[in-house]
């Protein structure tokens, strides 16, 4: 008994029917593009406020109300 082979044909449409569709390929590059430029403008243009601190790590808790200032300005009791 003889096995039928695949001809060239029927093996490539398996393999483009496994493969994602070229919009989808195309659009996960424009998407990788954009985000690799985006990363690049920022780490050449720096931080937008170099003197700016994140709130608690100066030493007056980063000008947040503390217990002491929600009593002096009243509790609403």
């Amino acid at each position: 008994m003889e096995e039928p082979q695949q001809s060239s044909t029927e093996a490539g449409f398996a393999l483009r029917r496994l493969a994602p569709p070229p919009a989808l390929c195309g659009f996960l590059l424009l998407l990788a593009l954009v985000l690799t430029v985006s990363y690049a403008a920022g780490a050449a243009v720096g931080p937008v406020a170099p003197d700016m601190q994140r709130s608690g790590t100066s030493g007056d808790g980063g000008g947040g109300m503390d217990m002491g200032d929600m009593n002096k300005h009243g509790s609403g009791g």
